[in-house]
């Protein structure tokens, strides 16, 4: 497949930037070009014709199965620019119940030949109460995208705590979000993933059950999906005790899956950097997990698949694996902002190409 203008002319500049520092100058970029007519002229113009592929989930309508994982917009700041430029959903967050500034940096580590990167932020973000405004905005705009919040607790709350800063965030954006994403499988806030089993699980999972029905009957509204994002490193057996355990307290879908602590087949030297592994190493491992899960749960459990997406290919397998929709981050730092369209017009066959 021939590399587009933005790899061949634009990234070898862009890599030269810090990271962090290029992702927060792509942020500026996004929130200035969505704020005017002709940067949003522009935004739709870099994405394309963008097909109309709608996915159903339950009561949430999906233009089409491609959207932006957790952790590119912490803070809601440039939703409406990333559907302008095709995604069907964006995922904001994480957002905690106070303003988090993460871990020192550096933190974020590109991996360019093994298409990767790795992260250690730690949920940084101003706290939920700075993204209400700009979530209330979306609310009150006609759209035609989904917008999922990503819940997580504050780095000091001791784990026995989390399910109070879980539904704290839950409460403050429960009348804006499509859907509500619980993070419990993040690799850089201490001791989170011990939140997917044991004790804890379960605990948690039934408070925010119980919070999301009283929300939805204090507001007049339909329960908001809630959904579970587990880690890629859990074996067989502990993502079987997962499932028994989610179904069990009726969560409504999973999302398959955070970054992995694993560093298998890297050629990178920054392979030895702290912190979670996204992008074209997970390619293999995802499906598998999207896999097991739909064959242990049937479609009584929606997946959202997301880990080692960059091209159609990788999209179509999580699909064919059994996701209903899939997410993708990585392959935007070194794909560029036509990335969805190109890859939502190769979905749609040939003749959209």
């Amino acid at each position: 497949m021939s590399r587009s203008y933005y790899e061949r002319l634009f990234f070898p500049v862009v890599k030269r930037i810090d990271p962090e520092a290029a992702h927060d100058r792509t942020l500026t970029a996004l929130a200035l070009a969505q704020s005017n007519p002709a940067g949003r002229a522009a935004l739709r113009a870099i994405a394309g014709h963008i097909p109309v592929q709608p996915v159903q989930i339950g009561p949430l309508h999906f233009p089409n199965p491609l959207g932006v994982a957790a952790g590119f917009d912490k803070d809601a700041r440039v939703v409406a620019g990333l559907a302008l430029l095709g995604f069907g959903h964006v995922e904001i967050g994480t957002l905690t119940p106070r303003p988090q500034a993460g871990n020192p940096r550096p933190r974020i580590f590109r991996l360019p030949a093994d298409g990767a990167v790795i992260n250690r932020m730690g949920f940084p973000n101003g706290g939920v109460a700075a993204a209400v405004p700009r979530l209330r905005a979306l609310s009150e705009q006609a759209r035609g995208y989904v917008v999922g919040v990503s819940l997580g607790k504050q780095k000091e709350t001791p784990l026995e705590e989390a399910a109070g800063d879980y539904a704290a965030v839950m409460r403050a954006v429960y009348v804006y979000a499509d859907y509500l994403a619980v993070n419990v499988s993040s690799p850089n806030t201490p001791g989170l993933r011990e939140l997917q089993g044991g004790r804890y699980l379960e605990h948690l999972l039934r408070a925010l059950v119980d919070e999301n029905r009283q929300l939805a009957e204090t507001h007049g509204l339909t329960p908001r999906p809630l959904w579970v994002k587990i880690a890629p490193d859990v074996t067989t057996s502990e993502l079987d005790d997962m499932l028994a355990t989610l179904t069990l307290v009726g969560i409504d879908g999973l999302i398959v899956a955070n970054t992995t602590l694993g560093r298998d087949g890297l050629t990178e030297a920054a392979q030895t950097e702290a912190g979670g592994l996204s992008g074209q190493p997970l390619r293999a491992r995802t499906p598998a997990l999207v896999g097991h899960v739909r064959r242990q749960a049937g479609d009584a459990l929606p997946i959202i698949g997301v880990g080692g997406v960059a091209d159609a290919d990788d999209a179509r397998r999580l699909l064919d694996a059994g996701a209903s929709v899939v997410q993708l981050y990585t392959a935007m730092i070194y794909g560029g902002p036509g990335l969805a369209g190109r890859l939502l017009r190769q979905l749609a066959g040939p003749a959209q190409a």
